[in-house]
């Protein structure tokens, strides 16, 4: 349980990359950067309307959203099992999901990039910074992937549109 629980951890703040104060600010150009890990926004909000938000907007590109993580609540529930002290999260949630389109795209011109699949959107907020949520996705690699980054930039940007 405790190497589930590190792992899911690790997995979770490897692909945080913290973007600045402002609200809707990004973390670095759209499409990524060199060893770039992720592209991130900071919402000002509430997280249930920030979620909201996001869960619209990729439901607004077609897309059903197959599976609701929710990271917080289990690192809350664990943090004694393991032996935890600090609350990492006040919410952190990710949203999985898939495109036929954008998939079969991406696995015909490297079958290997079944391995991205389900895609996901990543959102939290820490205890330290409430009602700053900050939203993002994590960079997929090489030229076949650029779609896929493509469409979770859209998402992101219809999210914090408002």
């Amino acid at each position: 349980m405790k190497l589930i629980v590190s792992a899911l951890l690790g997995a979770l703040l490897s692909v945080s990359v913290w973007a600045g104060a402002a609200a809707a600010q990004t973390a670095a150009t759209q499409g990524g950067t060199e060893g770039q890990r992720a592209v991130t926004k900071v919402v000002k909000g509430k997280f249930a309307d920030v979620l909201l938000g996001v869960q619209n907007a990729i439901i607004d590109q077609g897309l059903k959203i197959e599976h609701t993580n929710n990271v917080g609540e289990m690192l809350a529930r664990t943090r004694d099992a393991v032996g935890a002290k600090q609350t990492l999260y006040t919410h952190a949630i990710t949203l999985g999901f898939c495109s036929a389109i954008f998939s079969r795209k991406a696995m015909t011109a490297d079958r290997e990039n079944l391995m991205f699949c389900p895609y996901s959107i990543f959102l939290y907020e820490t205890p330290d910074k409430p009602g700053e949520v900050v939203i993002g996705h994590r960079l997929y690699p090489g030229a076949s992937m650029k779609p896929v980054n493509a469409l979770l930039d859209k998402i992101l940007d219809d999210a914090t549109a408002f």
